[in-house]
């Protein structure tokens, strides 16, 4: 079957928003049901204003993303157009198209830790000290950056019905795993797919946990590239250099904030390039020791 040309206007009326609207009801529902358990069973998964924070967040995103979607749309319809490979639109383009893209997330999602330009992107996502369903509605105002990663992907050929129904398959998977409700699953699940299990571990700041399991639905990658970790301690979730405040704006936009703040300081082109690129983890526990000797200084005088 020959490739043929799709213009905007053809792929318009793919949303990427909608499966989401229609499971938005389901989430919520589920989030209440946690929550309720939660207070009846006086387990603290929850704290009013962090809720209220992540569910602004997620709502922002939503409504950001639907007015984005055109551009999105553009970008991704220039580079299917361009590229001379074509995957015809088949059940078995769904599996291939599924396993590329999740290869493609594990990567993307663990250069958003590694590089703080990056992590910018990512960080509103893990700085909540609490770890429930809405934790997952955390998701950055400036995520869309990240499109870029998925080049390889949309150069492959795939239809742009394809790869928008497995994306947003894989971002809806991503819900059920924020919970501390579902223990261990059995073996054969857990050595595949990425599971609550596992995502705490992602979400937690223990030193044994950090830079781990960055598996979108399959946990395969960080078995294969050696960022794998099993949950053994109890996770502490949050930052290693906590914020403390539950406004959403401050929660999204603080570690670009602190970035641009950092590069008016830079020597040269060279030390802005480390700064934006460097390891957030290493810069943000240098500056906790800048601020713990601080406060070792005011105790003495």
């Amino acid at each position: 079957m020959e490739k043929v040309k799709i213009s905007l206007e053809d792929v318009a009326n793919l949303d990427f928003t909608t499966i989401i609207w229609i499971a938005a009801p389901v989430m919520f529902s589920l989030v209440a049901l946690e929550s309720y358990f939660s207070y009846k069973q006086n387990k603290k998964l929850y704290e009013g204003k962090d809720f209220m924070a992540s569910t602004f967040i997620g709502v922002v995103n939503i409504l950001l993303n639907g007015v984005m979607k055109i551009g999105v749309f553009a970008f991704f319809l220039f580079f299917y157009n361009l590229t001379p490979l074509y995957i015809p639109m088949t059940w078995w383009s769904f599996i291939l198209c599924f396993i590329a893209l999740d290869f493609v997330r594990y990567w993307s999602h663990r250069i958003a830790h590694e590089q703080r330009f990056w992590w910018s992107t990512h960080v509103v996502h893990h700085n909540s000290e609490y770890y429930n369903l809405s934790t997952s509605f955390r998701l950055s105002w400036t995520q869309n950056l990240k499109i870029i990663f998925f080049l390889p992907v949309i150069l492959m050929g795939f239809h742009p019905f394809v790869f928008l129904v497995v994306h947003q398959i894989e971002v809806l998977y991503q819900f059920w795993i924020h919970t501390e409700y579902i223990k261990k699953l059995p073996k054969p699940i857990e050595y595949i797919f990425t599971t609550p299990s596992h995502h705490r571990v992602h979400h937690s700041k223990n030193e044994q946990y950090l830079d781990k399991n960055y598996g979108s639905t399959l946990i395969i990658w960080d078995r294969i590239f050696g960022t794998f970790a099993l949950e053994e301690e109890k996770p502490v979730y949050g930052i290693t250099k906590p914020i403390d405040t539950y406004n959403p704006f401050i929660l999204v936009f603080h570690e670009w904030i602190a970035l641009f703040k950092d590069l008016t300081k830079a020597k040269s082109l060279k030390n802005a390039f480390q700064m934006a690129f460097g390891s957030p983890v290493d810069y943000h526990k240098s500056e906790m020791e800048k601020i713990n000797v601080h406060k070792a200084r005011l105790k003495k005088q």
